[in-house]
């Protein structure tokens, strides 16, 4: 995956996957509690949420020691990037032909 053509993706597509993407489009990694208060969620939802994101290889989940408490981190993959673009120009693709 290389372009990001219009394609919708029901993985991305999920509300808390699309804000999970969209947040981490802005940023290069975000603390997992970051996340889970953006979504508004317990623990479980994030967790489970970031993990179908991980499992379809749009999302890295890191967790480095040494640095004191051991917290989770996010980033979209490349692919995560790629598939996240693709699924916003299919909304914009279908937005716009609605008028």
């Amino acid at each position: 995956m290389s372009e990001a053509g219009p394609r919708f993706d029901e993985i991305i597509h999920a509300p808390n996957r699309l804000q999970i993407c969209a947040l981490l489009a802005t940023v290069a990694r975000a603390e997992f509690s970051t996340i889970r208060d953006s979504l508004q969620v317990a623990d479980s939802v994030a967790s489970k949420h970031l993990k179908v994101l991980a499992d379809a290889g749009y999302v890295k989940l890191d967790k480095p020691t040494g640095e004191g408490r051991v917290r989770t981190w996010a980033s979209l993959t490349k692919e995560g990037r790629v598939a996240f673009a693709g699924h916003v120009a299919e909304l914009q693709r279908l937005a716009s032909s609605l008028g």
